[in-house]
């Protein structure tokens, strides 16, 4: 998959909403009625299918107004987030997602791990997103493979949504940094195999012991692994359970005799 962060994402002078707002006038003076929330356009095989779940309903409206008269893009429907329009997002099968709200679609509520795991071959977006390097991250780690952020143009949404039908990965230059910060750091990560055969620990479990022995709190390595902080304690929990150590300080102990015992017989 590559990752494209060039001129798609050129910030124009205005923001997407008042790029919608304009065409949503554009279609008052004389143009196809606005689209009505809900409406479903018979999709064809040879297009892009895309459906949307908007928390904000003028945004909705306008991008299905900005992609309906696309070329090889068909809006399949557009809802407001709720249980009964993620199940008609289901059943809709689209090509590609657009969501509009990160509270809604990120942790807790875990809508993009859901409609990846339930439409495997379904590309997720976020529009009109923050310049928020975490919650980017937070995206990117469940999924979301566009990112497109608030002072993005029409022209800039329609691009992206060809670029990830096709497999690509699109995000905001001034965000792509993060994610080689991110790679580096989990690249980072001294792993020592001996764990694993000793103590079945995973990939995740022998990261959180490293960042453990360097004394961080469940807050730190949360913030650092883009987790949340009950899942580290999950994880801590199952690492005690299986090294059989009862704390962190117990913990670090056979870690560290682990270390030295396979260090001696290299």
């Amino acid at each position: 998959m590559r990752v494209r962060t060039g001129s798609v994402f050129r910030a124009g002078p205005k923001a997407v909403i008042s790029i919608c707002v304009r065409s949503l006038l554009c279609g008052k003076r004389g143009g196809a009625p606005p689209a009505e929330a809900g409406v479903f356009v018979v999709p064809s095989s040879e297009n892009i299918v895309v459906f949307s779940l908007a928390e904000n309903r003028l945004l909705g409206e306008a991008l299905v107004r900005i992609l309906r008269n696309k070329n090889g893009i068909t809006v399949a429907g557009v809802r407001a987030f709720s249980t009964s329009a993620t199940e008609e997002l289901l059943a809709a099968e689209p090509d590609v997602v657009l969501l509009d709200s990160a509270r809604q679609s990120l942790r807790p509520s875990h809508l993009v791990s859901k409609i990846r795991q339930d439409l495997v071959r379904a590309k997720v977006i976020m529009v009109g997103m923050e310049d928020d390097e975490a919650q980017f991250l937070q995206a990117v780690s469940e999924g979301v493979t566009g990112y497109i952020l608030k002072d993005a143009s029409a022209q800039d949404i329609v691009r992206v949504i060809r670029a990830v039908a096709t497999g690509e990965a699109v995000c905001p230059p001034r965000l792509s940094a993060a994610l080689f910060r991110c790679a580096a750091r989990q690249a980072s990560f001294e792993l020592n195999p001996q764990f694993q055969s000793e103590f079945g620990l995973s990939t995740r479990e022998q990261q959180l012991i490293c960042l453990i022995r360097q004394g961080m709190t469940n807050k730190e390595i949360a913030g650092r692994l883009i987790l949340s902080e009950q899942t580290v304690k999950n994880h801590i929990h199952r690492i005690l359970k299986k090294t059989g150590a009862c704390d962190r300080h117990e913990l670090i102990a056979r870690c560290q005799a682990q270390t030295s015992t396979s260090a001696s017989l290299t």
